[in-house]
């Protein structure tokens, strides 16, 4: 399956210092295509922030995930530039069997202190902080006078800070998987999303990305 137009792409430059270990993550998105090439948005180095020149030949490992959690990847080569609204860089467009999949593979995980808010039915919502998140849901811990059950179903909306200095929102649909009571008066609840735009999901993929990068620095 093919990335989808304005879905965002993470890339893995073959010649770039430290793409064998991972280390070197570009952020961009698909923004065209026609029977030859996909035409991506100038890509952004994730740690940097800054625009990264790729060059005519250079390979590339793209990889990006579908709504139902599966990570897609295939390699391709910058093939030109095209200069609409902004510049776009052409890549060759991969044959369906170059694209392979991990069946295996949820959503990128990070431990997080995030604020959500949820809400259940039409009467009870309240605030809470996540402990993790990822692309296929969160957990968080709130007071235990919240009558959270496995299988109950919530919508909610995620606070998301970025490196940058921005803030967006996620908003989603989801079903709590299971709860654990916490000393003293808490419990902690792991949900997942059932219902989430693709966009809103890719703003959740985004923070874990940027907070994987964290990590490996510290």
């Amino acid at each position: 399956m093919l990335p989808k137009i304005n879905q965002t792409i993470f890339i893995h430059p073959a010649s770039a210092e430290g793409a064998e270990s991972g280390t070197v993550t570009l952020r961009s998105r698909l923004a065209d295509a026609d029977e030859r090439a996909l035409f991506i948005e100038i890509p952004l180095v994730e740690e940097t922030r800054k625009l990264y020149r790729a060059e005519i030949g250079e390979e590339l490992r793209l990889f990006y995930f579908t709504a139902d959690g599966v990570r897609h990847q295939f390699v391709s080569k910058v093939t030109g530039f095209r200069k609409d609204a902004v510049m776009l860089v052409a890549i060759r467009k991969p044959d369906p069997q170059e694209i392979s999949k991990d069946q295996r593979r949820s959503f990128l995980r990070v431990e997080a202190q995030l604020e959500t808010a949820i809400r259940i039915g039409d009467k009870i919502r309240f605030t809470a902080l996540t402990e993790d998140v990822g692309g296929g849901g969160l957990s968080f811990r709130c007071e235990r006078k919240f009558p959270l059950t496995p299988e109950m179903k919530l919508t909610g909306w995620l606070l998301i800070p970025y490196r940058s200095g921005t803030v967006s929102h996620a908003s989603f649909e989801a079903e709590v998987v299971r709860v654990v009571p916490e000393e003293p008066n808490h419990l902690k609840a792991m949900v997942k999303f059932n219902d989430i735009q693709d966009s809103e999901r890719q703003k959740i993929i985004r923070y874990c990305f940027e907070r994987q990068l964290d990590f490996r620095k510290e």
